[in-house]
């Protein structure tokens, strides 16, 4: 397979102001339909749990589902990079433990990157693993598996504690090595500064326009997970609403004998 988008390319995109995509993919299907619509970035991520297992939270991930899921896309990609979600739970080890958890990732999946989420706490394991060769992309700001911390789903950075907090976080993870950070609910003016700040990109989710990319739930994205819809999720498809059309018009040509016709079988 031959990786076109590495880590310096997304560093290279920061520095000469080209914007990032990123997408979530969960299977060899849709990585492959992602990849050849040209994403940056397809990440695999823990929110698998909810979109695609129906849990409340992601937190009931497992280090196993998310190798399984991981190595499906890999499979279906030949252009993007591919990074792992480390899911809850894995990443609160000491570091060397959390380490032999990516290099499983790695030689299981097949995967470029994992992403690990949380600020300052993650310093010390982000260090680690780059030094060992393990490239990081890192999350602050609204961190789902933090989400009964937090008391939900909530917007992170109001306030001038709570941004000064969430800044530190970022420049944190950035000084400790990750390639780049995902900002997700965070205030539009809190996430244009730590742009500004920090040398490698920023990947807004709720986190306004002046971050470097944007990610999206591909399942938001097109319509097809009717869960949670955050105002920050734009459907480009509705999906949802087509499939139901589709697997209708299904069911009645079968009960009504239309399908499968004389073109549709195979002769003697």
């Amino acid at each position: 397979m031959a990786l076109h988008v590495t880590v310096p390319e997304l560093l290279r995109m920061k520095r000469d102001g080209r914007r990032i995509v990123a997408v979530t993919a969960y299977d060899f299907t849709f990585a492959r339909l992602f990849d050849q619509a040209g994403v940056d970035v397809l990440l695999v991520g823990d929110s698998l749990g909810m979109v695609i297992q129906g849990q409340e939270t992601t937190l009931p991930v497992t280090l196993d589902q998310m190798i399984y899921h991981t190595s499906a896309v890999v499979r279906g990609s030949s252009n993007a990079l591919v990074v792992c979600d480390m899911p809850f739970g894995v990443c609160h080890g000491p570091p060397s433990v959390v380490m032999d958890a990516a290099v499983r990732v790695f030689k299981e999946s097949g995967c470029h990157a994992v992403k690990l989420e949380g600020g300052e706490r993650m310093v010390e394991t982000i260090r680690f693993l780059t030094k060992h060769h393990i490239p990081v992309l890192a999350h602050v700001g609204l961190t789902p598996q933090s989400v009964h911390a937090f008391g939900g789903f909530k917007v992170q950075g109001r306030g001038e504690l709570e941004a000064s907090r969430v800044m530190e976080d970022a420049l944190a993870v950035a000084e400790a090595g990750a390639f780049a950070v995902i900002l997700e609910g965070i205030p539009t003016p809190l996430a244009a500064a730590i742009t500004k700040n920090l040398e490698v990109p920023t990947i807004g989710i709720g986190a306004g326009p002046e971050c470097d990319g944007q990610v999206l739930v591909s399942y938001d994205l097109l319509g097809l997970f009717e869960g949670i819809r955050p105002r920050f999720v734009k459907h480009y498809l509705e999906g949802g609403q087509g499939v139901r059309d589709a697997v209708s018009r299904f069911a009645l040509e079968v009960r009504t004998g239309i399908f499968p016709g004389p073109e549709h079988g195979f002769d003697s």
